[in-house]
């Protein structure tokens, strides 16, 4: 059995993209899953928090996997991540940033160079979560190619709601050109402010977005509390932040995961 593949996406960034995936793969992890995260991101955020050790700026990592310039496979770069049963694809440096300049000028086969990347290591997990560049550039696309479905990560703000159609545009494109089964596994809505009226606002624009392409907004919406960044930033679970706060807010994230695997298998 291979690992199901989800692919994090906006292409606005400081949505909250890498403190999602790295919730969700606390959830993961807690349930007893395989999990590996995949840092498609130049900013190497996810790195930073997920990794068990520092990641050295020239330690190989996903950018040597995608060069046609390197020799290292994905199974050659995964590193430890904090917990038992989470490994990390990492990216640190500008090395990632290089390569996508490559992937712009390469021929053909581009897109779908961490599809075939992952390929070799997929049965070792249950779950592979790709955390993609604030972007819709060559890394995002390959991204895409490699996913079983995406989960599109927003906020109930002025661009999400605008810049969802050009991200669903996008995967569409991704769908008739080269991964046809890539499915839209739902929309997390993060950091919303459910008492203020221009939350409610952009999240009524947002729900109209989202239910115009047949999509829907994962449920419960996750509120905008400090303790959600502050805990990815310390590398830590919610549930063991300490506090009940939290652990109720990690809840969120173990609903949202089975919403996604269901919507996703």
């Amino acid at each position: 059995m291979t690992a199901r593949i989800l692919a994090l996406c906006n292409q606005k960034g400081g949505v909250g993209k890498t403190t999602t995936t790295f919730h969700l793969a606390r959830a993961a992890v807690r349930a007893g899953r395989r999990v590996l995260v995949v840092d498609n991101d130049p900013q190497g955020n996810l790195t930073s928090i997920a990794a068990a050790e520092a990641v050295d700026e020239d330690q190989a990592g996903l950018a040597d996997a995608l060069s046609s310039r390197a020799p290292e496979t994905i199974r050659d770069v995964i590193v430890p991540g904090v917990w038992p049963g989470l490994d990390v694809v990492p990216t640190t440096g500008v090395t990632l940033g290089y390569v996508r300049d490559e992937l712009v000028i390469a021929g053909a086969g581009r897109e779908g160079r961490l599809r075939q990347a992952l390929a070799q290591v997929t049965g070792d997990y249950d779950l592979v979560l790709i955390d993609c560049a604030p972007s819709l550039d060559q890394l995002t696309i390959n991204g895409l190619t490699a996913a079983d479905a995406v989960v599109v990560v927003s906020e109930s703000k002025l661009f999400s709601a605008n810049g969802l159609s050009q991200l669903l545009d996008t995967i569409e494109s991704v769908r008739q050109h080269y991964n046809p089964q890539l499915t839209v596994a739902g929309v997390i809505v993060n950091r919303h402010e459910e008492q203020t009226v221009s939350g409610r606002t952009w999240l009524d624009e947002l729900s109209q977005a989202a239910e115009s392409r047949g999509l829907s907004l994962l449920a419960p919406l996750v509120p905008k509390r400090v303790v959600i960044s502050d805990a990815a930033e310390a590398a830590r679970g919610l549930d063991e932040w300490g506090s009940a706060e939290a652990t109720a807010l990690g809840a969120i994230y173990t609903d949202h995961l089975t919403a996604i695997e269901g919507a996703a298998s």
